[in-house]
């Protein structure tokens, strides 16, 4: 097996983990009879545009992975050189933040949602990763396309990197507003104390 061909193998296992995760945990979501998909509100909320963009930018992720997969020759051109053991840095990278994005998962439970909403009797999560960042979520989404884009090595992923940098900051004053309007005080004491993607 060549070298190239490993690290497209460590590409997969990190798709596949997060694929499975997130599959688990919506499942668990459904079966607590909770709505996943988003209501009025939350469409509102994020806005409309924003809503269309994140919907038409996962289908064309979904689109270049099938391309990484097909690996066509035009997606060879787009790749550049890394060093080896900065790419295992890169899969190294994906496993943690895998294992950071699960724990997240965990603690919220059934009050996870991939909507601007909450759930109902909703309350704050302050604990696990919670008691020192507001939002762990974002912050593993991010580690885990560094690590694609540095397993890959390929100007696509870079891309994808940047447009997560661009929804995080998008999304995340309207998801702190919502729960500001939810919690109120309890809410702005918790921002007074937490980082919002890293520990203070």
């Amino acid at each position: 097996m060549s070298q190239e061909s490993t690290y497209r193998w460590a590409f997969w296992l990190l798709m596949a983990g997060v694929l499975l995760m997130r599959v688990y945990f919506a499942y668990q979501v459904k079966r607590a009879g909770e709505r996943f998909m988003p209501d009025q509100a939350a469409v509102e909320r994020e806005g409309k545009g924003s809503f269309a963009v994140r919907f038409v930018g996962f289908f064309v992720l979904l689109g270049f992975l099938v391309l990484y997969g097909v690996h066509p020759s035009w997606m060879r051109s787009i790749e550049f050189s890394l060093p080896a053991w900065l790419r295992w840095a890169g899969f190294g990278l994906g496993l943690v933040s895998l294992a950071f994005w699960t724990w997240v998962q965990l603690v919220l439970g059934k009050r996870w949602s991939a909507q601007l909403q909450l759930r109902a009797e909703h309350h704050l999560v302050t604990s696990g990763p919670y008691a020192h960042i507001r939002h762990p979520m974002y912050t593993a989404m991010l580690g885990w396309a560094v690590a694609l884009a540095l397993v890959t090595a390929n100007w696509v992923f870079v891309f994808m990197v940047a447009l997560t940098a661009a929804m995080m900051a998008s999304r995340t004053p309207k998801e702190e507003q919502m729960m500001l309007d939810q919690f109120g005080d309890e809410y702005r004491a918790y921002m007074a104390r937490t980082g919002r993607f890293f520990p203070r």
